[in-house]
């Protein structure tokens, strides 16, 4: 007999349902049915207080441990994630340094993605080595032989993104988890471009997921927020060590907003998914454009990978891709589009597009020859109209080349 869905026990719950129950409670006080903005940075202590635990980030003590939007946001990720516990933060970035400030120490190794966001690159190429003496090797984390090969008997962590940030390489996870289990080190992944249900690192065997949910999660391009899920014993080590003591908490409202966002994940992201596989195909039949790298096209390096990974899920709403032509050529064309609007960030509901140049800080040495040669567009596509959308594109190139 099927169980009863039930949503106060989100492992009854489709994904769906999930999304819109997940965390929710009703407001005891005004009997509202959605969990309100708590705006306070302090909540009330017990008659007695000499026993509480100042640390403590499993109640509403203060807000730079937990508060009430944090600890309700918390358990929707972690339900979402499929993991025991989750910790959110202001924003990504503090998340993904969250991790490896808890778990790595002087002496450590890594092993990162040769492809990876541009502040974990300095983190691990700059910041951690001058500073703590980490070392880490930066390797094709979609070559398992070469991840195999670039592990030592100091390294602790294995940290890899997927699709990655800006080429689009997509990894494959229950591959890289073998190797660490075997190795005894640790896998997190990156999976910002990838939520879940798009796909769940932890159920693929990773220790840790991390996401900033700035992007896709929130989906509105108006709060930041970073969030890391696994094991509870993983995640209250990052909590005691890189919450209590370091801060870089999330403010009540953005959990809220981040929370309201979350409810339409699995619709808009559906939608994310078609029209950039639509956009990315329609960019390859173009011969003025140099190339395209999306993990729907066959030609993408990794296709076979994401195929499978991914299943009918979908590829994910990002595209890499460059004009025939030099920078100033990539520049008109931005300048050029009319509904797509030229900023950072992704996974908002509007297409937002970045040209970023071939020396670009970060990994331009480890990016793909094409890469290296026309910089690229980052084209993250949103929630338009699809042929809105391609009209754009198109007017935009006549303009550029012909205009």
């Amino acid at each position: 007999m099927t169980a009863r869905p039930d949503k106060q026990d989100p492992n009854t719950l489709s994904f769906e349902t999930l999304a819109v129950h997940g965390g929710n409670e009703v407001d005891t006080a005004s009997g509202a049915i959605r969990t309100p903005i708590v705006m306070a940075n302090s909540y009330h202590l017990p008659t007695d207080p000499s026993d509480v635990d100042w640390s403590d980030t499993s109640i509403a003590l203060y807000t730079r441990n937990s508060g009430h939007n944090q600890i309700r946001l918390q358990q929707k990720l972690a339900a979402m994630e499929q993991g025991e516990d989750a910790a959110v933060f202001a924003t990504g970035v503090a998340a993904l340094h969250a991790v490896f400030f808890t778990l790595l120490r002087t002496g450590d190794h890594v092993v990162v993605s040769d492809v990876t966001y541009e502040a974990v690159w300095r983190l691990f190429a700059e910041l951690l080595p001058e500073r703590y003496q980490i070392e880490a090797t930066f390797v094709d984390t979609s070559d398992i032989e070469a991840v195999k090969a670039a592990i030592r008997p100091n390294t602790k962590l294995i940290h890899t993104e997927t699709i990655a940030n800006p080429t689009t390489k997509v990894s494959d996870i229950a591959a890289l988890s073998s190797v660490a289990k075997h190795a005894g080190v640790l896998l997190s992944v990156d999976s910002t471009f990838t939520p879940p249900p798009l796909f769940r690192p932890l159920a693929s065997g990773a220790d840790l997921v991390i996401h900033s949910l700035t992007k896709y999660i929130n989906g509105h391009g108006d709060a930041m927020g970073g969030a890391v899920i696994g094991s509870r014993d993983l995640v209250q080590r990052i909590k005691g060590d890189a919450l209590v003591d370091v801060g870089g908490s999330i403010a009540p409202f953005n959990a809220w907003l981040i929370m309201r966002g979350s409810v339409t994940l699995p619709l808009r992201l559906a939608q994310h998914c078609r029209s950039a596989e639509f956009v990315a195909h329609h960019l390859a039949s173009d011969p003025r454009i140099a190339y395209v790298h999306h993990p729907s096209l066959q030609s993408h390096p990794q296709h076979e990978i994401a195929t499978r990974q991914f299943g009918a899920r979908g590829f994910g709403g990002v595209i890499a891709f460059a004009l025939e032509g030099d920078p100033a050529t990539q520049n008109r064309f931005v300048s050029n589009l009319k509904v797509i609007t030229s900023a950072v960030s992704l996974g908002h509901d509007e297409s937002l597009i970045v040209h970023v140049g071939a020396t670009a800080r970060g990994g331009s040495d480890r990016w793909p020859d094409e890469f290296r040669k026309y910089g690229h567009l980052r084209l993250s596509v949103g929630l338009e109209e699809t042929d809105d959308l391609i009209t754009d594109i198109t007017a935009a190139l006549d303009l550029t080349f012909d205009g």
